[in-house]
């Protein structure tokens, strides 16, 4: 089964840890910094529109663009005023009808971008979406993470919702990480559905990332323990990035 298709319907549900608020704030003073206070920002792998409708809340003329219908389908459920503009697309083939002054990529989305060509194409998008001097934040998974916390593991959780088992098994060689994810969710009376998805993502090396980003035309202007100001350690989780367009 393809990823983000059933995990949908319940991934805010399951997804509730993760700190929306405190990533918008920091990519709002990020931007503020650079002289972007408003204006077409572009979300992309914005899944169901949680950080995308917190920066249209901003003052941020808000894209989202995802590679999941399911996704979508829940971002566009949530009525915003004005509405925000969801796109289904790869960020590989990125395309836009004209050029923002930002771009984020939170959530280890660039992970899920398993072929390093791929990647390295999808920042070239994501460039030629920017406007000069455009500001392009993305975070992703770091080997500690992969290698220490998720790697061979499995974690589960239970709730009235919904249940789910999510196991891991992380290759060296390859460096790619498979998710087989297994959820529970509710029908009718006591019953319940099962259903199985299985997601992968690749370990970047952050040789590889800052050299897809020289290709693409994009300054690294810092590397960040997740969304703070702190620079990296060895058992960073996250890396954040910050760039810009030349």
């Amino acid at each position: 089964m393809d990823a983000y298709t059933s995990f949908a319907q319940v991934y805010d549900l399951f997804m509730d840890n993760v700190p929306y608020d405190e990533w918008c704030a920091y990519i709002c003073e990020t931007l503020k910094k650079h002289g972007i206070a408003d204006g077409p920002v572009l979300d992309l792998g914005c899944g169901t529109g949680e950080l995308t409708r917190r920066l249209a809340a901003c003052g941020y003329d808000m894209t989202g663009v995802d590679v999941s219908v399911d996704m979508l389908q829940k971002a566009m459920e949530k009525q915003t005023d004005p509405p925000i503009l969801y796109l289904l697309q790869e960020m590989q083939t990125l395309e836009l009808d004209g050029c923002v002054r930002a771009v984020c990529c939170t959530c280890d989305c660039v992970n899920y971008v398993l072929e390093p060509q791929e990647l390295s194409d999808a920042f070239r998008r994501v460039a030629a979406c920017l406007e000069s001097g455009g500001v392009f934040i993305f975070d992703m998974n770091t080997a500690y993470k992969y290698e220490q916390l998720l790697g061979d593991h499995t974690f589960a959780e239970s709730r009235q919702e919904g249940s789910f088992i999510w196991e891991n098994y992380y290759d060296e060689e390859t460096r790619i990480n498979e998710y087989d994810l297994t959820l529970f969710i509710p029908e009718a009376g006591e019953l319940y559905r099962r259903y199985a998805e299985t997601h992968y993502q690749r370990n970047y090396k952050v040789e590889q990332i800052v050299n897809f980003l020289q290709q693409a035309g994009l300054i690294c202007e810092g590397m960040y323990d997740d969304y703070t100001d702190a620079g990296v350690k060895a058992d960073s989780e996250r890396i954040t990035f910050v760039t810009r367009k030349e």
